[in-house]
């Protein structure tokens, strides 16, 4: 009796505790979905013989065929980063130390290098097995201003001899965490979403929503806690479009190797300073449109 009394005394305390808990933080999210694709359209010529106008819409130069729709380019786009994830995290692996051949960290369209003017920065790490990636300290991740728990920097430490570790890669689209990370994040995100309307997996994306007819919705935060810098991403920043018709998805995807990949869709919006004289990186805010 005194076990079941005690019983109902701590659930009635944990009750308590979570009423009084701090709320979640949330932020709104404009969703944008993917262009409807176009067709090719030619005039009527017997109303207008003197001019002719061509409706080009635009093909992706990873278009495998003319009428390719943005769902199947942007499934294209998955494939190809997959397949970039899983030569650098092979390249990682590898026991011998060498530079970084085909693969680089370097800054492309959309990320800059410049002024660390309002940037906060975070250590470049070295990794003496390879050393062409710009390794960074990740400690932790919050979800809705809550750190996730489960997700701690001992899973994404650089050992000694240089396996896992974090790396910055522009090159990459989705960032990849270690599997327990990015389980724990996901269930967060989840849980601190109750009222988005979950839709089929898609491609390597299985935390999916029907946002279709909503002109917005506000989702929790996501905050990325370097070591040293606590960088906030945008809402488009981590549910992002991937057809015409309203389906957004989670873009974290998880990993089963050591290594974790920040992409640039976690870039986006922020301008990116590598002060390689001081060993460090830094993120702006709002630093690219």
């Amino acid at each position: 009796m005194n076990g079941k009394r005690l019983s109902l005394f701590l659930s009635f305390f944990a009750a308590i505790a979570v009423s009084f808990a701090a709320p979640l933080q949330y932020q709104t999210l404009i969703p944008t979905s993917l262009p409807s694709p176009q067709t090719l359209s030619w005039p009527n010529l017997q109303q207008s013989e003197s001019t002719l106008s061509v409706n080009l819409h635009h093909v992706d130069n990873l278009s495998p065929a003319f009428n390719s729709s943005p769902h199947s380019l942007f499934k294209l786009r998955l494939q190809r980063d997959a397949a970039r994830a899983k030569a650098l995290s092979a390249m990682a692996a590898s026991s011998k130390p060498r530079g970084g051949g085909d693969f680089s960290s370097s800054v492309t369209s959309g990320i800059a290098q410049g002024s660390g003017e309002n940037a906060v920065y975070t250590p470049l790490l070295t990794n003496p097995k390879l050393d062409t990636f710009y390794y960074l300290g990740l400690n932790g991740i919050s979800v809705g201003g809550k750190r996730v728990p489960g997700i701690t920097a001992s899973l994404f430490k650089l050992d000694g001899i240089g396996n896992g570790g974090v790396i910055l890669d522009s090159g990459t689209s989705v960032t990849r965490l270690t599997r327990p990370a990015y389980v724990s994040l996901r269930d967060a995100f989840v849980a601190g979403a109750p009222n988005l309307k979950r839709d089929l997996e898609f491609s390597l994306f299985d935390t999916c929503f029907d946002l279709s007819g909503k002109t917005e919705v506000k989702v929790p935060t996501v905050v990325l806690h370097f070591e040293g810098a606590d960088v906030s991403l945008p809402a488009s920043n981590y549910l992002i479009p991937v057809d015409s018709d309203g389906k957004f998805c989670f873009a974290f995807a998880g990993t089963n190797t050591g290594l974790s990949i920040i992409g640039n869709i976690q870039q986006q919006s922020f301008r990116v300073v590598f002060d390689l004289a001081a060993n460090r990186v830094g993120f702006a805010p709002r630093g690219c449109v």
